[in-house]
């Protein structure tokens, strides 16, 4: 009994310490471990985003198209789709995939599904619907299904040999619309006055209106009218040549809305089997798909991106998608940044292995000056190679007048384009502060117009001419521009110019358009007048690695050689911001769920959180 009591004895007060302190190491040593590990693992998660993988493609693979997973004209880096919902593909790299999967023997049929969320517009829609009209024609089968078709999405999947359709589902075919909102009254509640300026014979550029307005004008009605009526004439005629049902009948479909609901759609012909996706998986087994399994085109089209190509003649694509701005793009900023396409220009122009340059603009347009600067580039680089744009869904306005000085332009026929004007707002605060908010302001100036454009009162009469002056210059150099690039008289471009839109096929009528058609029309041509056969894309401005973009998005050095310890202090702010942000999103994304929800609902109370 004694020996036991020696034996528990309690630790002095020295070994005690020595203890805890030696656990407090310990204990310290593994949390660092832990957290180096943790730090390591963020930077190789964040690495791999930048790096590309080869996707084994197995005999009797089915390649799925998810329209939901194609998002913009060029597929976009690893730490944008981190923001997102996963990994995407660019439009253009889809339907690179779809036309190299035609002639893979690997592949035996595609499967097209319509989630009813992509953005999408009607020239992408058309150039993907092109790309699987020419994968059929190769042999293979087409299968589509959806729980319910959007109209543009309907539009691509009429193609299909099989059009299949959720019990419960829907076809939106109703027509195409087009619906403005208009402020005038919400800025009057607010003091607010909208000053609109622009040249008097820009009826058509109608943007600014919707501060000024509280309806459409005669010439914006007729525009909107115009174009809408001719893109939905396009899609009528595919999809009545694609499902072999009168123009008429389809008409009649969409004005009683006799196809919407699923057993409807059916009986209209919209589309062929009513079925669960288990059915359609099943078919796709069946001896008409051969297919055991399924390969997403975000996938192989990593593959067909980056198979080797010895070509060593090169056409550069420059891609101008978005609003256009000046300066540079930051971080993962979207947008046609001027000073990033004039330097791509002139890369491209100044580089021995490219032999032209098909310029892709899917714009509607924006600043002035970025526009000049990236048509200047464009004249410049013509002086040395051939330029071709390429349209999207949109090449309008300052997004026409960087493409109207290209040799050729190829458009689709559902594109928007022209809108060659310019407009000019400056608003009047002054109710809105002095009798809203009580704030007055007063001034004081050196000159009689030091203050002409100040936001606190009305235009004065010399800067509101000045304006005017200025708008209707620039509107004079835009129509010169076109008149000069498109090989036309000042008056000719100014008859279809004064701001109006046009689409594709309308376009291609009276001159704004030389041929319809997607990129690889354009890069025909581009490889045509370069006098070359064999060649590979070289895509401009370069992609910034995800370092390059963290670095430069939380406002750190955009050294690429950054050290391991600088990557992780990134990838742990990174982490930390994200982790942040998909709070707020969650939180975000419920209350406009509910807020947006109608009709009968099926779902949880809650959202859980991983």
């Amino acid at each position: 009994m004694e020996q036991e009591q020696k034996q528990k004895k309690p630790l002095s007060f020295g070994a005690t310490m020595l203890a805890s302190a030696l656990g407090v190491v310990i204990v310290s040593a593994v949390c660092g471990l832990l957290m180096l590990l943790t730090m390591i693992s963020m930077v190789l998660s964040l690495s791999k985003m930048d790096s590309s993988s080869t996707t084994i493609v197995k005999a009797n693979t089915v390649l799925k198209v998810d329209l939901g997973k194609i998002s913009g004209d060029r597929t976009g880096t690893g730490l944008s789709m981190s923001l997102g919902e996963g990994k995407t593909v660019g439009l253009i790299d889809a339907v690179h995939a779809i036309q190299a999967a035609a002639s893979d023997d690997r592949i035996t049929a595609l499967y097209l599904t319509d989630p009813g969320t992509s953005s999408l517009g009607w020239g992408s829609m058309t150039e993907l619907r092109d790309a699987l009209a020419a994968f059929r024609q190769s042999g293979k089968p087409v299968l589509a299904y959806a729980t319910a078709y959007s109209q543009s999405g309907y539009y691509v999947a009429s193609l299909a040999d099989d059009v299949c359709l959720h019990p419960s589902g829907m076809v939106d075919f109703r027509g195409i619309g087009g619906e403005v909102m208009y402020y005038k009254d919400l800025l009057e509640k607010l003091g607010v006055e909208m000053q609109l300026i622009r040249p008097e014979s820009c009826s058509y550029k109608s943007a600014g209106e919707v501060y000024t307005r509280n309806s459409m004008s005669d010439a914006n009605r007729e525009q909107i009218r115009a174009y809408i009526g001719s893109t939905w004439r396009t899609l009528l005629s595919a999809v009545s040549a694609s499902r072999e049902i009168p123009v008429q009948t389809l008409n009649r479909v969409a004005d009683d809305l006799s196809g919407f609901m699923a057993d409807d759609a059916r009986r209209s012909l919209l589309v062929d089997t009513l079925c669960f996706e288990e059915d359609v998986r099943a078919m796709l087994k069946s001896d008409k798909y051969n297919g055991r399994q399924l390969l997403p085109v975000e996938k192989y089209a990593d593959n067909v991106k980056h198979a080797p190509n010895k070509a060593k003649d090169a056409i550069a694509v420059i891609f101008a998608e978005g609003n256009v701005m000046d300066g540079s793009a930051k971080g993962f900023d979207q947008g046609v940044y001027g000073d990033d396409i004039v330097k791509a220009l002139r890369d491209a122009a100044a580089d021995d292995d490219v032999k032209a340059i098909v310029l892709r603009v899917n714009s509607p347009g924006g600043q002035a000056t970025a526009s000049e600067s990236m048509t200047h580039a464009v004249i410049q680089a013509r002086k040395s190679k051939p330029v071709i744009v390429s349209m999207g869904d949109l090449a309008a306005s300052a997004g026409y007048e960087m493409s109207c000085m290209a040799d050729a332009i190829v458009a689709q026929p559902t594109t928007i384009t022209g809108s060659i004007g310019v407009f000019a707002t400056l608003p009047n605060v002054q109710k809105l502060m002095r009798q809203k908010l009580g704030v007055a302001a007063d001034t004081v100036g050196t000159n009689r117009n030091a203050n002409g454009l100040t936001v606190f009162r009305p235009l004065s009469p010399a800067a509101q001419a000045m304006m005017t002056r200025n708008v209707e210059d620039f509107y004079k150099v835009f129509v010169g521009r076109v008149a000069e690039g498109r090989h036309m008289s000042f008056d000719e471009v100014h008859s279809i110019a004064r701001g109006r839109v046009w689409t594709g096929a309308d376009a291609i009528a009276i001159g704004l358009v030389d041929t319809l058609g997607g990129i690889d029309a354009a890069l025909a041509i581009a490889a045509d007048k370069a006098g070359i056969d064999n060649y590979r894309v070289k895509e401009f401005p370069a992609e910034k690695d995800t370092w390059t973009q963290l670095s430069e998005l939380l406002g750190e050095s955009s050294d690429s050689d950054l050290t391991l310890g600088a990557k992780a202090r990134l990838a742990l702010r990174w982490h930390r911001a994200s982790r942040a942000a998909q709070s707020l999103s969650r939180l975000e994304s419920d209350l406009l769920y509910v807020a947006g929800s109608e009709g009968v609902q099926a779902r949880l109370p809650f959202v859980l959180i991983d």
